[in-house]
């Protein structure tokens, strides 16, 4: 065993000391020791007890540790502490910038227990009113962790869309220095929309294939390098990798069709199809006798049977969406106050309604409401709403599921809101069939209105918890309770891929920002475009009704 790793594993044992409030003297001999094992110029490794207790800084119960370590390949002092420690708050620790004292007030006053769910926080402003925290270094905290999930080589859409676009800008600009008026595209994962993004391929048409290669050296936004087929690779400085291909202008629309399609559907599409040559996608899919399907579904599901029978979904858009709910304000964990996320989804967004659903009592980590404040929110609520009017704030609440079902409070509070949002925020570790009773039982409160975040994935960082989807979707259609499509790039749950089961079977979805501050408004677009992926119409999502038709529906659920 090398040096390093033996002072990794003390290192690894003083912070873990730390985080666990042990003795401050214990620990500095033990982080001492780390340093002093990282600096010898000999090896530990082949040393008896006897010659590692004589190490400076060491001494008798140090060498020890060491020795066993060395004899075991571990420490039963530092098995025990690990035992003790979630293993996303040990993962957390090799964060730089944030040490164990910083990680202590992040898991035991937060309720945050992996990288994850602190990204998440960040991005709620949720770090910077806790103990030794503050603006500055919660967005250092937010960039080393999106530094982590770029270094996976995968990336949230949303967090490759800026380098996608501003590529795709600077590519078309200079395609106008190449004769013959070439033709652009971005095809695969990103033009589908999925949720996570490996790579981005672009497609160029040119007229003349030579000319486009020779000069692609010129181009300043990025390093191509050409590779063996004739494309050509690069990695953006924030780690996305691009790929570049060229071919002939008469061969764009085919190549384009075949890099953007999953393989089942363009083998598919194309067997009816033929070769081509084809003027734009749509002739591909009229020469197969389909009709035209959006990129977005083209994942070789039912969409080609759908085509034939000319029964696609005429898909949802952002211009549908009438208003916003399930948003956060400073009565919980918002950056900005309900007056500043209403008029701003009036006036910005051009919205007829806003719904707030600041976090309930439970979520005491949130600034969550207690009966009292909720009673002073909603004098306010009615304030403005007689300021505003027409436009409408509608009185919602985010309330916690608890670990038996039943929502946060009480009947008489709950009748009091326009609509209920309930989500599970605590006890993430039931079994299947636990989680599927526990949603159940929400699902069938006759004040729920919303089932918000099915699943309480974080992309990229934490799994869902296990849940039967039929079961919970089936439950929402027979209790008339709407699923939410949290819109939050790092969340976009309920998945995509469960949409139309959902849609099938008459439960209408809600494209929510759960934004906490006025930017985060903006998050309605990756909701629209992975309900897009769903197949979701205007006329299944709640919030596409007008100010009218969604007072009504709320009046009747209740």
């Amino acid at each position: 065993m090398e040096n390093k790793t033996i002072a990794r594993n003390l290192r690894l044992l003083s912070q873990l000391m730390e985080l666990h409030n042990e003795n401050p003297f214990k620990i500095k001999s033990v982080a001492n020791a780390a340093f002093k094992v990282d600096k010898l110029p000999y090896a530990v490794q082949g040393k008896s007890l006897e010659e590692i207790a004589q190490i400076d800084g060491l001494g008798k119960s140090i060498s020890s540790k060491v020795w066993e370590l060395l004899e075991t390949g571990t420490m039963t002092d530092l098995k025990d502490i690990l035992a003790e420690t979630p293993e996303g708050i040990v993962e957390m620790l090799g964060i730089k910038g944030i040490g164990p004292k910083k990680i202590g007030v992040i898991w035991k006053d937060l309720a945050i227990e992996n990288i994850g769910e602190l990204y998440y926080a960040c991005n709620e402003n949720r770090l910077i009113e806790a103990k030794g925290f503050g603006l500055k270094t919660q967005e250092e905290i937010k960039k080393i962790i999106e530094f982590r999930m770029a270094g996976q080589g995968k990336f949230l859409y949303a967090h490759a869309e800026s380098t996608v676009n501003t590529l795709y800008a600077a590519l078309a600009v200079w395609l106008n220095t190449i004769s013959g008026e070439p033709l652009l595209g971005i095809a695969g994962e990103y033009r589908r929309c999925m949720e996570i993004i490996e790579g981005v391929p672009f497609l160029i048409g040119a007229d003349q294939i030579a000319e486009v290669q020779e000069q692609i050296s010129s181009f300043e936004a990025l390093a191509f390098e050409e590779q063996g087929d004739g494309s050509f690779a690069a990695t953006s400085t924030s780690g996305l990798k691009v790929q570049l291909h060229i071919v002939p202008k008469e061969d764009f629309y085919l190549n384009w069709f075949k890099l953007t399609g999953n393989e089942q559907h363009v083998t598919e599409v194309l067997a009816l199809a033929g070769s081509g040559p084809f003027e734009d996608e749509l002739s591909i899919y009229k020469a197969a006798g389909l009709a035209f399907v959006a990129p977005e579904l083209r994942e070789g599901l039912d969409e080609i049977q759908l085509a034939k029978e000319d029964k696609l979904p005429e898909l949802i858009t952002y211009e549908d969406l009438k208003g916003s709910l399930h948003n956060h304000s400073t009565w919980s964990d918002g950056v900005h106050t309900l007056a500043q996320m209403a008029t701003f989804c009036k006036d910005n967004l051009k919205m007829e309604y806003f719904g707030i659903c600041d976090h309930s009592k439970s979520a005491f980590y949130a600034n969550g409401l207690n009966e009292q404040r909720l009673y002073a929110q909603h004098q306010e609520i009615d304030a403005l709403n007689a300021k505003l009017a027409p436009f409408k704030i509608f009185k919602g609440i985010e309330s916690d599921i608890l670990n038996d079902g039943s929502l946060d409070y009480s009947d008489d509070i709950l009748k009091t809101f326009d609509f209920v949002v309930a989500s599970v925020h605590s006890n993430l570790r039931m079994d299947e069939e636990k989680a599927t009773a526990r949603l159940i039982k929400a699902i069938e409160n006759p004040y729920t209105t919303i089932l918000g975040h099915p699943t309480g994935r974080l992309l990229l960082s934490r799994k869902g918890y296990p849940i039967d989807f039929a079961k919970v979707i089936d439950a929402c259609a027979a209790n008339q309770v709407v699923i939410e499509i949290n819109a939050n790039p790092l969340r976009l749950d309920l998945d995509w891929r469960w949409h139309r089961y959902a849609l099938e079977k008459g439960v209408l979805l809600s494209i929510n920002p759960d934004a906490h501050r006025m930017e985060g408004f903006h998050d309605m677009h990756y909701g629209t475009l992975i309900g897009r992926k769903g197949g979701l119409t205007a006329v299944q999502c709640l919030n596409a009704m007008s100010l009218q038709d969604i007072s009504e529906y709320f009046s009747n659920k209740k």
